[in-house]
């Protein structure tokens, strides 16, 4: 797909989008209902000669203690780890998580180790921000890239120094989360004062029973939920019916620009002001030819050099766009390819019709 496809499918997309209603899981979550992230240090073994060079010592350290550990001692300096890699080993504790559950780690090397492929991780304790264990991880790494050839005629594809395994870890220990109470606090994903109206107001048209009000927003970003009295003792499916409360979200209107790729993505409910573009293209080539002139043999003349400098002008045929009051993106944007723009163009001109204050969004570069 090329980019111009690409550009009118993206812009189509989003404008085909229906914002409407929205079940309210979508837009918030629950105070106290959250990851917790775990770290642990650990080995790698049974790599093919790719591991941490000797100039790593930690590596060296850490094979010994684990060596020592189940009986066998060997002195470091008798060490040689190139099948063996240090590495980080990070997750995600889900909320709520029960001992017994499997959760995905991911597995980086903190040495020179060059490649993971095919390697073994031996058993590491996973710690959380308090220090204590909550999860024990080892089994095999699934790189997402690799490494070919010898010497100097090697072949690298993505990261192959990092890897995750799936379903690597079992909870050792409960996730630390906060119970369901009678008094529910509810973050929106984003902090938008309309949204955190409407949600109140939503929650209040549903649950509140004689006029008593159970919801109202404290800020931007919080709206707080009392419990009513006939769904004491039920919490959990309290906040079922919650989550599943319509709610029509507020949302900012925005350009996303990608230089890099050329990519234009734009909402569409996104205005135009009423404005003329004029859009045209001038290129001068500058070119310089050197003329050598060579005497005849046997003669007293010499070889020069003469410099010869074409100057070449091209401008295109100057082309425009009006657009009329309450022109939406999908008029903006068919304008722009029937005069026969480039992804590059229209990242110009919409950055132009910003300066201008006739492009009624947020304009983000990425």
């Amino acid at each position: 797909m090329n980019q111009r496809l690409r550009l009118l499918f993206s812009t189509l997309l989003a404008a085909s989008l229906s914002w409407g209603a929205t079940p309210l899981k979508n837009l918030v979550t629950i105070e106290g209902v959250r990851d917790n992230q775990l770290m642990g240090y650990g080995l790698v073994v049974g790599l093919n000669g790719t591991g941490d060079k000797l100039t790593t010592i930690f590596s060296t350290q850490s094979l010994t203690d684990l060596l020592n550990r189940m009986g066998v001692t060997v002195p470091p300096a008798a060490v040689i780890v190139r099948n063996t890699a240090a590495v980080m080993v990070t997750a995600d504790l889900p909320p709520f998580a029960q001992p017994g559950e499997r959760i995905d780690v991911t597995v980086a090397a903190v040495g020179d180790a060059t490649n993971l492929q095919g390697g073994l991780l031996v058993l590491t304790p996973m710690k959380g921000a308090d220090g204590r264990v909550y999860a024990a991880a080892q089994g095999s790494v699934v790189t997402g890239g690799y490494v070919a050839g010898r010497a100097g005629n090697t072949q690298t594809v993505n990261h192959p120094t990092a890897a995750r395994i799936p379903g690597g870890a079992i909870v050792e220990v409960g996730a630390p989360s906060v119970e369901p109470t009678d008094k529910v606090r509810l973050q929106l994903r984003i902090p938008d004062f309309t949204t955190a109206a409407r949600v109140s107001e939503a929650l209040n048209k549903k649950f509140a029973d004689k006029g008593e009000l159970i919801a109202h927003s404290d800020s931007a970003g919080l709206v707080t939920v009392l419990m009513p009295p006939v769904w004491k003792g039920r919490s959990v499916e309290f906040i079922s019916a919650i989550e599943e409360t319509p709610v029509e979200a507020s949302r900012i209107a925005r350009v996303i620009l990608n230089e890099r790729t050329g990519t234009v993505v734009l909402g569409g409910d996104v205005k135009i002001s009423p404005v003329s573009i004029i859009h045209g293209a001038l290129s001068i080539d500058i070119e310089t030819q050197y003329n050598v002139s060579q005497p005849e043999s046997f003669s007293q003349g010499q070889t020069t050099v003469t410099p010869q400098v074409n100057i070449g002008a091209k401008e295109d045929r100057a082309r425009s766009v009006a657009l009329k009051q309450g022109a939406s993106v999908e008029d903006l944007v068919r304008a722009l390819l029937r005069i026969g723009t480039t992804p590059r163009d229209v990242i110009s001109i919409l950055e132009s019709i910003k300066a201008a204050g006739a492009l009624e969004a947020e304009l983000e570069v990425i």
